[in-house]
């Protein structure tokens, strides 16, 4: 007897549909063959779903079993389909019946006590369930809450192979999982740091400010416990809120990687990633066998963290250099090509030099011209000039470490961030999405026009500095925020002055 049902197997964070398909036949010698490109992990599922009918209290078919998965060209190497292919020896050797199978897609790893273990991806499969016309989809109870964010779909939890058998045959009702935005918001939605938490460094919040203002790209330089660290940490409570797009996005790349907390439905806050400066390209950009999300795409519509950037590989840190230009990157392989979103801010965070105690006024530097200029070598140009923003962050004095008096707070800066993405959103409603820090060249001669004093303030600081084309573009970039901060329609010679003290560490540490 034949039994089909549909299931649904990862590439990259997309879903694709896979058909189970089950034929149990009387043949001399009882074998159970699993075709249809399945990688070990599926492969190794059959005696874990054997054990599983068995510790349920099915009957395990002892006749020919052949399993195929169809498309036969999709690899497909994740336990997700233990659950189907359960489901479908018990219909095909008729301890189930198959009426309702053709109305539901089916996902789910089984434990040996017929148990339903959690997923990677089920947001994504959902997705396609919905997209292909189904009526629902079952999914383990721990998934049940992510999947049932996708709306015209029900999303069925169940807990063990018996109570997705109970489903299909009509014994046990189980009620849809309901989703609500306002309650996920309320637990999920909250941040438990402030920007108030961070004594001193008002030069650092202004810069910070800057940046979530316009999208830009920041690179901190300081000595060893001036605050880098927690700068970056809060950038996101500066951030507007996730938007519902933005968090289904993200949260499709956590789940297919297996990062979102269990129970979680959505990523409700802006995701912060900071890297070991140990991490391998794939482990950045994303790669393997078959393509997976790196952390560059896990911090999509997020903050991309980088301490001790200079310790990081510098080819690993090349590799960058695309995805921050085209905020995507694609991965190559035999199998076919992925493309995974990275539209994030990357904040970067370094020491001056090797010991780290440049410019402190309290304590002597000891390294060598030569050092100093080894360890800063190890950021190329090419890679410094896609940084918008580089701001000092020098030590704090102890007087302000000790004073109660609480400094700018995450809700001023916010407030102000806020204004400025109003004035871009009218500025760039033709191009919805579209910020001053991913502005075009062309949208750059429209927008940033510079009247005569700022024209020949520019020119000087070009010709001084020895900027290049993109380091000139990232100025106008940057100035244009700053008159948005300031609500001012046209940029003047201060805010453009602003704009180049953010990169004169082009000069002081790389002009040699």
């Amino acid at each position: 007897m034949l039994a089909k049902l549909f299931t649904y197997s990862l590439f990259g964070i997309d879903a694709k549909s896979v058909e189970v398909e089950v034929d149990i036949s009387p043949a001399s010698l009882p074998k159970t063959t699993l075709v249809g490109l399945a990688e070990a992990a599926v492969k190794e599922s059959i005696p874990r779903i054997e054990r599983a009918l068995v510790n349920s209290g099915y009957h395990r078919p002892i006749d020919r079993i052949v399993i195929n998965l169809s498309p036969a060209d999709l690899p497909k190497e994740a336990p997700s389909s233990d659950l189907p292919i359960a489901l479908g020896m018990l219909a095909a050797s008729g301890q189930v019946g198959t009426e309702r199978l053709a109305e539901y897609s089916v996902v789910g790893e089984l434990a040996l006590d017929g148990s339903v273990r959690p997923i990677k991806g089920a947001l994504s499969m959902a997705l396609q369930a919905r997209n292909e016309g189904r009526k629902g989809l079952l999914v383990p109870a721990e998934n049940a809450r992510e999947a049932a964010v996708v709306e015209d779909l029900d999303v069925i939890p169940v807990g063990s192979l018996a109570e997705a058998v109970g489903f299909f045959t009509g014994e046990l009702p189980i009620a849809p999982t309901v989703f609500r935005w306002e309650d996920a918001v309320r637990e999920y939605g909250k941040y438990t740091v402030d920007y108030s938490d961070v004594k001193g460094q008002e030069s650092a919040k202004r810069a910070v400010t800057v940046a979530a203002a316009g999208r830009h790209h920041l690179l901190m330089i300081g000595s060893p416990g001036t605050g880098k660290t927690l700068l970056a940490q809060r950038l996101g409570t500066v951030l507007p809120n996730l938007s519902p797009e933005e968090s289904l996005e993200s949260t499709r790349i956590w789940s297919a990687v297996g990062r979102l907390t269990a129970g979680q439905p959505l990523l409700m806050t802006r995701p912060f990633r900071s890297p070991h400066h140990t991490i391998s390209e794939p482990g950045l950009v994303g790669g393997g066998s078959t393509p997976q999300p790196g952390e560059i795409s896990l911090a999509h519509n997020g903050v991309l963290f980088l301490d001790e950037l200079p310790e990081f590989n510098r080819r690993t840190l090349e590799v960058m250099r695309q995805p921050l230009e085209d905020r995507c990157v694609t991965i190559s392989r035999a199998v076919g090509s992925v493309t995974f979103p990275a539209s994030l801010m990357l904040v970067a965070a370094m020491n001056p030099c090797p010991c780290g105690f440049r410019g402190d006024p309290k304590r002597n530097c000891n390294c060598s011209p030569m050092q100093i200029e080894r360890y800063l070598s190890r950021i190329s140009g090419p890679l410094l000039d896609r940084i918008d923003i580089h701001v000092e962050v020098p030590p704090v004095p102890f007087r302000e470490l000790s004073n109660d008096k609480v400094g700018t707070n995450s809700d001023s800066m916010r407030d102000s961030v806020m204004g400025a993405r109003e004035r871009q959103a009218h500025r760039f409603r033709e191009t919805p999405g579209s910020l001053n820090g991913t502005m075009s060249p062309r949208q750059i001669r429209t927008v940033c026009k510079l009247g005569s004093d700022a024209e020949s303030l520019l020119k000087a600081a070009m010709e001084e500095m020895g900027l290049t084309a993109r380091a000139h573009d990232k100025i106008l970039r940057v100035s244009r925020t700053i008159a948005d901060l300031d609500n001012s329609e046209n940029i003047s010679a201060v805010h453009l002055s602003e704009a180049i003290g953010y990169r004169t560490l082009d000069r002081v540490y790389w002009a040699g």
